[in-house]
């Protein structure tokens, strides 16, 4: 696969990498080469608000106020969820085979034309329409 011009991660991507799980050393990798390369790394406010739920309930409101910050201090932008964003990830939800936050993800990589960052089977489906960096 070439290199991403953009690249999304899912909130699987950023939990394996927070918690150190298997796949962290390539999600690692893949955010200094695209820091390297100044290739944008993105995630939809929809997607940082389940990481913080699921940090908040794991530990604490300020661990999850601390790891949002964090995300932003890696160089990941946070994208506001407006209409024109909702109405993909609306489309992508129709089926209801994927969760509405990981419709949001793969509607910002469809958005951006971005490589979306996952380890997560639910996004199967729409590999014909966006392009994943499956992790």
């Amino acid at each position: 696969m070439k290199k991403p011009k953009a690249i999304v991660l899912d909130s699987w991507a950023v939990m394996a990498f927070l918690q150190d799980e298997p796949a962290a050393e390539k999600i690692a990798d893949t955010l200094a080469d695209a820091q390297e390369n100044a290739i944008p790394v993105s995630m939809s406010v929809v997607n940082a608000g389940e990481i913080w739920y699921i940090v908040a309930r794991r530990a604490s409101a300020a661990e999850a106020d601390r790891t949002l910050h964090l995300i932003q201090e890696i160089g990941v932008r946070l994208f506001d969820a407006d209409l024109a964003l909702t109405k993909i990830a609306a489309r992508y939800n129709e089926n209801g085979n994927i969760s509405y936050a990981d419709c949001y993800a793969a509607a910002l990589a469809k958005q951006q034309k971005a490589h979306l960052m996952t380890g997560d089977d639910e996004f199967k489906p729409l590999e014909s329409d966006i392009s994943i960096l499956w992790l």
